[in-house]
Protein backbone atom coordinates (compact mmCIF):
# COMPACT_ATOMS: atom_id res chain seq x y z
CA UNK A 1 0.00 0.00 0.00
CA UNK A 2 1.51 3.39 -0.97
CA UNK A 3 2.38 6.18 1.67
CA UNK A 4 2.14 8.71 -0.27
CA UNK A 5 -0.16 12.36 0.34
CA UNK A 6 -3.99 10.82 0.44
CA UNK A 7 -5.32 14.54 -0.94
CA UNK A 8 -3.73 17.67 -1.25
CA UNK A 9 -3.93 20.31 1.93
CA UNK A 10 -3.39 23.86 2.40
CA UNK A 11 0.32 24.55 3.32
CA UNK A 12 -0.69 26.58 6.23
CA UNK A 13 0.88 25.37 9.34
CA UNK A 14 -2.13 25.39 11.37
CA UNK A 15 -4.10 22.73 8.89
CA UNK A 16 -3.34 19.09 9.89
CA UNK A 17 -2.80 16.59 7.09
CA UNK A 18 -6.34 14.94 8.32
CA UNK A 19 -8.49 18.07 7.89
CA UNK A 20 -9.62 16.96 4.79
CA UNK A 21 -11.26 13.52 6.51
CA UNK A 22 -12.43 15.53 9.34
CA UNK A 23 -9.54 16.04 12.07
CA UNK A 24 -10.52 18.76 14.38
CA UNK A 25 -9.42 20.22 17.85
CA UNK A 26 -12.02 18.29 19.59
CA UNK A 27 -10.35 14.74 17.59
CA UNK A 28 -6.72 16.77 18.46
CA UNK A 29 -8.08 16.88 22.49
CA UNK A 30 -9.30 13.29 22.21
CA UNK A 31 -6.21 11.47 21.19
CA UNK A 32 -3.51 13.97 23.25
CA UNK A 33 -3.40 10.75 25.26
CA UNK A 34 -1.88 7.97 22.90
CA UNK A 35 -0.22 11.16 21.24
CA UNK A 36 1.77 10.84 24.59
CA UNK A 37 2.30 7.27 24.13
CA UNK A 38 3.99 7.65 20.24
CA UNK A 39 0.99 6.74 18.96
CA UNK A 40 -0.33 7.87 15.37
CA UNK A 41 -3.68 8.89 14.56
CA UNK A 42 -5.85 7.90 11.61
CA UNK A 43 -9.26 7.38 10.33
CA UNK A 44 -10.63 4.06 8.94
CA UNK A 45 -11.54 3.95 5.38
CA UNK A 46 -12.24 -0.11 4.84
CA UNK A 47 -12.35 -3.06 7.23
CA UNK A 48 -11.99 -6.62 6.14
CA UNK A 49 -10.30 -9.78 7.20
CA UNK A 50 -8.57 -8.98 10.43
CA UNK A 51 -7.70 -5.48 9.04
CA UNK A 52 -8.13 -2.33 8.10
CA UNK A 53 -6.61 0.19 5.65
CA UNK A 54 -6.19 3.94 8.05
CA UNK A 55 -5.84 7.00 6.49
CA UNK A 56 -3.35 8.18 8.76
CA UNK A 57 -0.80 12.06 7.99
CA UNK A 58 1.65 10.15 6.35
CA UNK A 59 -0.73 8.19 3.97
CA UNK A 60 -2.65 5.00 3.92
CA UNK A 61 -1.44 1.96 6.28
CA UNK A 62 -2.23 -1.27 6.72
CA UNK A 63 -3.40 -2.37 10.07
CA UNK A 64 -4.55 -5.29 12.20
CA UNK A 65 -7.35 -5.36 14.24
CA UNK A 66 -6.64 -7.63 17.16
CA UNK A 67 -7.14 -4.78 19.35
CA UNK A 68 -10.24 -3.58 18.29
CA UNK A 69 -12.33 -6.23 17.87
CA UNK A 70 -13.94 -7.03 20.94
CA UNK A 71 -16.84 -9.67 21.69
CA UNK A 72 -19.32 -6.48 22.22
CA UNK A 73 -20.31 -6.07 18.25
CA UNK A 74 -21.22 -2.65 19.02
CA UNK A 75 -17.53 -1.93 20.05
CA UNK A 76 -15.98 -3.22 16.70
CA UNK A 77 -13.95 -1.20 14.57
CA UNK A 78 -15.68 0.26 11.59
CA UNK A 79 -15.45 2.72 8.91
CA UNK A 80 -15.91 5.73 9.84
CA UNK A 81 -13.69 5.42 13.09
CA UNK A 82 -11.00 7.87 14.21
CA UNK A 83 -8.11 5.39 15.79
CA UNK A 84 -4.40 5.38 17.64
CA UNK A 85 -1.83 3.07 15.36
CA UNK A 86 0.94 2.09 15.97
CA UNK A 87 3.94 3.94 14.38
CA UNK A 88 5.62 3.51 11.64
CA UNK A 89 8.72 1.17 12.80
CA UNK A 90 5.81 -1.35 14.11
CA UNK A 91 5.79 -4.76 12.05
CA UNK A 92 2.86 -5.87 12.36
CA UNK A 93 1.04 -2.16 12.91
CA UNK A 94 -2.02 -2.35 15.04
CA UNK A 95 -4.99 -0.16 15.34
CA UNK A 96 -4.67 0.26 18.96
CA UNK A 97 -7.77 1.71 20.36
CA UNK A 98 -11.24 3.27 19.01
CA UNK A 99 -11.64 7.05 19.88
CA UNK A 100 -15.12 7.78 21.56
CA UNK A 101 -17.93 8.11 18.62
CA UNK A 102 -19.64 10.94 18.02
CA UNK A 103 -22.64 9.39 15.88
CA UNK A 104 -23.60 5.99 14.59
CA UNK A 105 -25.84 4.26 12.04
CA UNK A 106 -26.45 1.28 14.09
CA UNK A 107 -29.05 -1.64 13.07
CA UNK A 108 -30.03 -4.95 14.45
CA UNK A 109 -28.29 -8.07 12.94
CA UNK A 110 -30.73 -10.84 11.78
CA UNK A 111 -28.97 -13.21 14.11
CA UNK A 112 -31.57 -14.81 16.92
CA UNK A 113 -29.55 -13.24 19.84
CA UNK A 114 -30.89 -9.51 18.32
CA UNK A 115 -27.15 -8.09 18.27
CA UNK A 116 -26.63 -4.43 17.04
CA UNK A 117 -24.40 -4.05 13.88
CA UNK A 118 -22.54 -0.32 13.61
CA UNK A 119 -22.60 0.53 9.46
CA UNK A 120 -20.82 3.54 10.05
CA UNK A 121 -19.53 6.09 12.49
CA UNK A 122 -19.01 9.46 12.63
CA UNK A 123 -21.55 10.85 10.24
CA UNK A 124 -22.65 14.31 9.68
CA UNK A 125 -25.31 13.65 7.01
CA UNK A 126 -27.22 10.03 6.56
CA UNK A 127 -28.30 9.72 2.50
CA UNK A 128 -31.07 7.31 2.42
CA UNK A 129 -31.23 6.46 -1.07
CA UNK A 130 -34.35 5.14 -2.63
CA UNK A 131 -35.07 4.25 -6.74
CA UNK A 132 -37.63 5.44 -8.69
CA UNK A 133 -37.43 2.81 -10.96
CA UNK A 134 -39.75 0.48 -8.99
CA UNK A 135 -42.48 1.69 -7.13
CA UNK A 136 -42.04 3.51 -3.56
CA UNK A 137 -42.15 1.37 -0.34
CA UNK A 138 -43.30 4.15 1.77
CA UNK A 139 -42.47 1.44 5.24
CA UNK A 140 -38.96 0.99 4.22
CA UNK A 141 -38.49 4.38 4.01
CA UNK A 142 -39.86 5.23 7.45
CA UNK A 143 -37.63 2.45 9.22
CA UNK A 144 -34.40 4.33 7.69
CA UNK A 145 -35.78 6.69 8.87
CA UNK A 146 -36.45 5.89 12.22
CA UNK A 147 -33.04 4.24 12.66
CA UNK A 148 -31.17 7.42 10.77
CA UNK A 149 -33.25 9.76 13.82
CA UNK A 150 -32.35 7.58 16.50
CA UNK A 151 -28.97 5.32 15.86
CA UNK A 152 -25.84 6.24 18.42
CA UNK A 153 -23.01 4.86 19.51
CA UNK A 154 -23.96 4.96 23.18
CA UNK A 155 -21.43 7.92 24.13
CA UNK A 156 -21.63 11.17 23.98
CA UNK A 157 -23.17 12.65 21.07
CA UNK A 158 -22.90 16.22 18.94
CA UNK A 159 -26.27 18.09 19.46
CA UNK A 160 -26.54 21.99 18.18
CA UNK A 161 -29.52 22.73 19.30
CA UNK A 162 -32.78 21.36 21.76
CA UNK A 163 -34.10 19.73 18.50
CA UNK A 164 -31.00 18.61 16.40
CA UNK A 165 -31.52 14.57 15.69
CA UNK A 166 -30.71 12.44 18.73
CA UNK A 167 -27.52 10.35 16.34
CA UNK A 168 -25.61 13.69 15.31
CA UNK A 169 -25.89 13.13 11.93
CA UNK A 170 -28.69 15.04 9.63
CA UNK A 171 -30.88 12.62 7.87
CA UNK A 172 -31.59 13.05 3.97
CA UNK A 173 -33.77 10.95 1.32
CA UNK A 174 -32.51 11.03 -1.99
CA UNK A 175 -34.70 9.69 -4.71
CA UNK A 176 -32.27 8.50 -7.30
CA UNK A 177 -33.21 7.91 -11.24
CA UNK A 178 -35.58 10.72 -11.67
CA UNK A 179 -34.78 10.20 -15.17
CA UNK A 180 -37.47 7.21 -14.96
CA UNK A 181 -40.38 9.66 -14.12
CA UNK A 182 -40.08 12.20 -17.39
CA UNK A 183 -43.59 13.66 -15.94
CA UNK A 184 -43.26 16.69 -13.49
CA UNK A 185 -46.75 16.33 -12.00
CA UNK A 186 -45.93 12.49 -11.63
CA UNK A 187 -42.80 13.41 -10.15
CA UNK A 188 -44.31 15.83 -7.82
CA UNK A 189 -46.66 13.68 -6.42
CA UNK A 190 -44.06 10.95 -5.45
CA UNK A 191 -41.74 13.76 -3.59
CA UNK A 192 -45.39 14.89 -1.81
CA UNK A 193 -46.02 11.73 -0.91
CA UNK A 194 -41.99 10.59 0.78
CA UNK A 195 -42.59 14.35 2.71
CA UNK A 196 -45.58 13.13 3.67
CA UNK A 197 -43.88 9.79 5.00
CA UNK A 198 -40.49 12.05 6.57
CA UNK A 199 -41.32 15.26 7.73
CA UNK A 200 -39.21 17.59 8.53
CA UNK A 201 -36.49 16.01 6.03
CA UNK A 202 -35.64 17.24 2.82
CA UNK A 203 -36.93 15.12 -0.05
CA UNK A 204 -33.83 15.87 -3.44
CA UNK A 205 -35.08 13.96 -6.65
CA UNK A 206 -31.94 13.11 -8.63
CA UNK A 207 -30.05 11.39 -11.53
CA UNK A 208 -27.11 10.62 -12.08
CA UNK A 209 -27.38 10.15 -16.18
CA UNK A 210 -28.49 13.77 -16.56
CA UNK A 211 -27.15 15.49 -13.69
CA UNK A 212 -30.63 16.96 -11.99
CA UNK A 213 -30.19 17.69 -8.55
CA UNK A 214 -26.75 17.14 -8.32
CA UNK A 215 -25.46 19.92 -7.61
CA UNK A 216 -27.76 20.41 -5.02
CA UNK A 217 -27.01 17.40 -3.11
CA UNK A 218 -23.46 18.05 -3.73
CA UNK A 219 -23.63 21.16 -1.88
CA UNK A 220 -25.26 19.16 1.22
CA UNK A 221 -22.40 16.30 1.46
CA UNK A 222 -19.65 19.09 0.13
CA UNK A 223 -19.00 19.39 3.87
CA UNK A 224 -18.41 16.69 6.90
CA UNK A 225 -18.81 13.06 6.33
CA UNK A 226 -21.95 10.83 4.82
CA UNK A 227 -22.84 7.92 4.34
CA UNK A 228 -25.06 6.51 1.57
CA UNK A 229 -27.59 3.93 2.74
CA UNK A 230 -30.42 1.81 0.82
CA UNK A 231 -31.25 -1.29 -0.72
CA UNK A 232 -29.50 -3.17 -3.89
CA UNK A 233 -30.32 -1.57 -6.71
CA UNK A 234 -30.89 2.32 -4.93
CA UNK A 235 -28.28 3.80 -6.89
CA UNK A 236 -25.75 4.30 -4.39
CA UNK A 237 -22.42 3.07 -6.28
CA UNK A 238 -23.85 5.30 -9.61
CA UNK A 239 -24.52 8.50 -7.36
CA UNK A 240 -21.00 7.66 -5.55
CA UNK A 241 -19.60 8.00 -8.69
CA UNK A 242 -21.26 11.14 -9.81
CA UNK A 243 -20.20 12.73 -6.27
CA UNK A 244 -16.22 11.76 -6.67
CA UNK A 245 -16.48 12.50 -10.42
CA UNK A 246 -14.52 9.75 -11.24
CA UNK A 247 -15.56 5.60 -11.78
CA UNK A 248 -14.59 4.87 -8.28
CA UNK A 249 -16.94 2.15 -7.33
CA UNK A 250 -18.38 -0.63 -9.36
CA UNK A 251 -21.55 -0.58 -10.68
CA UNK A 252 -24.00 -3.32 -12.43
CA UNK A 253 -27.10 -2.75 -13.61
CA UNK A 254 -30.30 -3.79 -11.88
CA UNK A 255 -32.66 -6.67 -12.78
CA UNK A 256 -35.72 -5.90 -14.99
CA UNK A 257 -37.63 -8.12 -13.02
CA UNK A 258 -37.72 -6.49 -9.60
CA UNK A 259 -35.52 -3.62 -9.97
CA UNK A 260 -32.60 -5.30 -7.41
CA UNK A 261 -29.27 -4.85 -7.61
CA UNK A 262 -26.44 -7.08 -7.15
CA UNK A 263 -24.81 -6.33 -4.53
CA UNK A 264 -21.48 -4.57 -6.31
CA UNK A 265 -20.40 -2.87 -3.24
CA UNK A 266 -19.44 -5.37 -0.77
CA UNK A 267 -17.53 -3.41 1.96
CA UNK A 268 -18.00 -0.06 3.37
CA UNK A 269 -15.71 2.46 1.57
CA UNK A 270 -14.54 5.84 3.00
CA UNK A 271 -13.47 8.46 0.10
CA UNK A 272 -12.46 11.82 -0.32
CA UNK A 273 -14.68 14.13 -2.28
CA UNK A 274 -12.89 15.90 -4.35
CA UNK A 275 -14.44 19.39 -3.62
CA UNK A 276 -14.32 18.81 0.42
CA UNK A 277 -16.11 15.75 2.33
CA UNK A 278 -15.90 12.45 2.88
CA UNK A 279 -18.21 9.96 1.52
CA UNK A 280 -18.91 6.36 2.77
CA UNK A 281 -20.54 3.95 0.31
CA UNK A 282 -22.30 1.19 1.72
CA UNK A 283 -22.88 -2.52 0.49
CA UNK A 284 -26.90 -2.61 -0.36
CA UNK A 285 -28.80 -3.62 2.66
CA UNK A 286 -31.33 -7.07 2.44
CA UNK A 287 -32.92 -6.23 5.71
CA UNK A 288 -33.10 -3.47 8.31
CA UNK A 289 -34.01 -4.26 11.91
CA UNK A 290 -34.71 -1.42 13.90
CA UNK A 291 -32.41 -1.34 17.23
CA UNK A 292 -33.15 1.10 20.21
CA UNK A 293 -35.74 3.34 18.12
CA UNK A 294 -38.29 4.46 19.68
CA UNK A 295 -37.31 7.77 19.78
CA UNK A 296 -36.61 7.72 16.28
CA UNK A 297 -40.35 6.29 15.66
CA UNK A 298 -41.57 9.20 17.26
CA UNK A 299 -39.91 11.81 15.45
CA UNK A 300 -40.57 10.13 12.05
CA UNK A 301 -44.14 9.63 13.27
CA UNK A 302 -44.29 13.11 14.90
CA UNK A 303 -47.75 13.95 13.53
CA UNK A 304 -48.94 10.98 15.47
CA UNK A 305 -47.38 11.87 19.01
CA UNK A 306 -48.85 15.20 18.38
CA UNK A 307 -52.46 13.80 18.14
CA UNK A 308 -51.57 11.37 20.82
CA UNK A 309 -51.04 14.41 23.82
CA UNK A 310 -54.53 15.12 22.85
CA UNK A 311 -56.15 11.80 23.77
CA UNK A 312 -58.35 11.97 26.50
CA UNK A 313 -56.19 9.07 28.41
CA UNK A 314 -52.48 9.56 28.74
CA UNK A 315 -51.93 5.77 27.88
CA UNK A 316 -54.17 5.58 24.99
CA UNK A 317 -53.20 2.81 22.94
CA UNK A 318 -55.07 4.01 19.54
CA UNK A 319 -57.12 1.05 19.81
CA UNK A 320 -60.60 1.34 20.14
CA UNK A 321 -60.62 3.69 23.45
CA UNK A 322 -63.31 6.36 23.78
CA UNK A 323 -61.66 10.00 23.37
CA UNK A 324 -58.98 8.53 21.08
CA UNK A 325 -57.46 11.61 18.83
CA UNK A 326 -55.39 9.70 16.62
CA UNK A 327 -58.36 7.38 15.54
CA UNK A 328 -60.17 10.78 15.22
CA UNK A 329 -57.76 12.11 12.90
CA UNK A 330 -58.02 9.15 10.79
CA UNK A 331 -61.81 9.06 10.71
CA UNK A 332 -61.57 12.88 9.35
CA UNK A 333 -58.93 11.79 7.07
CA UNK A 334 -56.28 14.21 7.79
CA UNK A 335 -54.06 11.25 9.23
CA UNK A 336 -53.36 8.19 6.61
CA UNK A 337 -54.45 4.90 7.89
CA UNK A 338 -51.60 3.69 6.47
CA UNK A 339 -49.54 5.85 8.69
CA UNK A 340 -50.74 4.55 11.44
CA UNK A 341 -50.15 1.37 11.16
CA UNK A 342 -46.19 1.89 9.92
CA UNK A 343 -46.12 3.22 13.13
CA UNK A 344 -47.43 0.58 15.28
CA UNK A 345 -45.86 -2.33 13.93
CA UNK A 346 -42.42 -0.44 14.29
CA UNK A 347 -42.85 0.25 18.11
CA UNK A 348 -44.02 -3.24 18.43
CA UNK A 349 -40.62 -4.52 16.47
CA UNK A 350 -38.89 -1.96 18.47
CA UNK A 351 -40.09 -3.72 21.82
CA UNK A 352 -39.22 -6.95 20.63
CA UNK A 353 -35.58 -6.03 20.03
CA UNK A 354 -35.34 -4.43 22.91
CA UNK A 355 -37.15 -6.80 25.36
CA UNK A 356 -34.51 -9.55 24.27
CA UNK A 357 -31.57 -7.57 26.19
CA UNK A 358 -34.10 -6.48 28.83
CA UNK A 359 -35.30 -8.20 31.14
CA UNK A 360 -37.36 -5.81 33.08
CA UNK A 361 -39.23 -5.17 29.94
CA UNK A 362 -39.55 -8.75 29.02
CA UNK A 363 -41.27 -8.91 32.43
CA UNK A 364 -43.51 -5.71 31.76
CA UNK A 365 -44.36 -7.27 28.64
CA UNK A 366 -45.57 -10.83 29.51
CA UNK A 367 -47.75 -8.76 32.29
CA UNK A 368 -49.13 -6.64 29.99
CA UNK A 369 -50.16 -10.15 27.67
CA UNK A 370 -51.59 -11.82 30.63
CA UNK A 371 -53.35 -8.97 31.43
CA UNK A 372 -54.99 -8.40 27.95
CA UNK A 373 -55.49 -12.47 27.80
CA UNK A 374 -57.41 -12.08 30.73
CA UNK A 375 -59.95 -9.52 29.88
CA UNK A 376 -59.89 -11.02 26.87
CA UNK A 377 -61.28 -14.05 28.46
CA UNK A 378 -63.66 -12.25 30.47
CA UNK A 379 -65.48 -10.58 27.50
CA UNK A 380 -65.65 -13.57 25.37
CA UNK A 381 -67.21 -15.33 28.43
CA UNK A 382 -69.71 -12.21 29.40
CA UNK A 383 -70.64 -12.40 25.70
CA UNK A 384 -71.18 -16.11 25.78
CA UNK A 385 -73.13 -15.71 28.98
CA UNK A 386 -75.18 -12.82 27.48
CA UNK A 387 -76.56 -15.25 24.36
CA UNK A 388 -77.48 -17.74 26.44
CA UNK A 389 -79.38 -15.76 28.68
CA UNK A 390 -81.13 -14.60 25.52
CA UNK A 391 -81.77 -17.85 23.89
CA UNK A 392 -82.10 -19.91 27.26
Amino acid sequence: MSNAPLHPFSSSAVQHPLAVYGWDEGWEAEFAPYAAQGLVPGRVVRVDRGQCDVATPDGVVRADTAFVVPHDPMKVVCTGDWVAVDPEDGDPRYARTILPRRAAFVRSTSSKRSEGQVLATNIDHIVICVSLAVELDLGRIERFLALAMSSSSGEALLRTSADSWESGAQPLVVLTKADLVPDPVTLAHLVQDVETSAPGVQVLTVSSLTGEGMDVLGAVVGTGTSVLLGISGAGKSTLANALLGAEVMEVQATRDVDGKGRHTTTTRNLLLMPGGGVLIDTPGLRGVGLWDAESGVGQVFSEIEDYAARCRFHDCAHDAEPGCAVLAAVDSGELPERRLDSYRKLLRENQRIVAKTDARLRADIRRDWRIKSAEGRANYEAKRGGRSDRWG
